[in-house]
């Protein structure tokens, strides 16, 4: 992502897509659906509420086709909680590009928030966030990845060391459809991140479409057998030209967790699937 000077004075991402504003909505409507639960764990004698963000960016985003600046996912989730009287114990926040890392610090700082940033990748800033925080406080990973290469099994792994926590995670299905072909035959495929062990268990027989849809079964699995419960009800966000563009679901070791997403993503209850 190109960077330029945002509209507050620090770096910004700049061509952002409209459909990152609602990608934001249904993170900050789970937030406000889960900010009962979250406030128990807040105050002295705790386990504490901290809210990781693995793929932070900048904090601040100007939206390609109208110009418009929206805050970040760790800005927009700090002042979620904040709004809702539940605010998170913890912001912990990582980028691989230090330039971003230290925007996206800066505007936290400013709002007041605790926030600790880590200059890793997500996979390392994973094991450092699950080390640092209380294993007995209510945390939430938000895991957003600029790829589906980024989604490494291995960070979800990281977190799963924690017994309370929910991950509300973003997989590409964009790039699952127009690179399915390469990494199919590929040696280094985007999928022995995201799936190991895919090529001995995965049916990839019949169409592109139920090869992608086995694939992202196997994933599922692979995440329910850390002890997650998978969400039934996924958004498939899609673009402007209505083309799929990821796939936002929930993973929590609670039911409660499912159905607060459940209602966040659509009041009636109707999930949403597709590839």
């Amino acid at each position: 992502m190109n960077l330029i000077k945002g509209d507050d004075g620090h770096l910004a991402n700049d061509d952002i897509g409209e459909w990152a504003k609602e990608k934001h909505m249904y993170l900050l409507r789970y937030l406000e659906i889960s900010q009962a639960a979250r406030r128990q764990f807040i105050g002295e004698h705790q386990g504490g509420a901290a809210y990781f963000d693995l793929f932070c960016a900048t904090g601040k985003s100007r939206i390609k086709t109208t110009g418009e600046w929206i805050d970040g996912s760790a800005i927009a989730a700090w002042k979620a909680s904040v709004q809702s009287k539940a605010p998170f114990s913890g912001v912990y926040i990582s980028d691989v590009d230090e330039e971003s890392l230290a925007a996206c610090t800066a505007r936290l700082k400013k709002l007041g928030a605790p926030v600790f940033p880590i200059h890793a990748s997500a996979t390392v800033a994973a094991k450092k966030m699950a080390s640092a925080v209380n294993p007995c406080g209510l945390h939430l990973a938000f895991v957003d990845p600029y790829n589906l290469i980024s989604l490494d099994f291995r960070l979800i792994k990281a977190l799963s060391a924690l017994r309370h926590i929910d991950l509300l995670i973003h997989c590409s299905a964009m790039d699952f459809q127009r690179n399915l072909d390469m990494n199919l035959i590929s040696e280094n495929s985007d999928f022995d991140a995201l799936a190991p062990g895919w090529r001995e268990n995965v049916d990839t027989t019949g169409s592109r479409g139920k090869i992608r849809e086995n694939i992202y079964e196997y994933w599922k699995q692979k995440v329910a057998d850390l002890g997650f419960f998978t969400s039934t009800d996924q958004k498939l966000v899609t673009g402007i030209k209505n083309q799929p563009l990821y796939r936002l679901l929930v993973a929590s070791r609670y039911p409660l967790a499912n159905e607060f997403w459940s209602v966040a993503v659509n009041p009636q209850g109707q999930g949403e699937l597709g590839f």
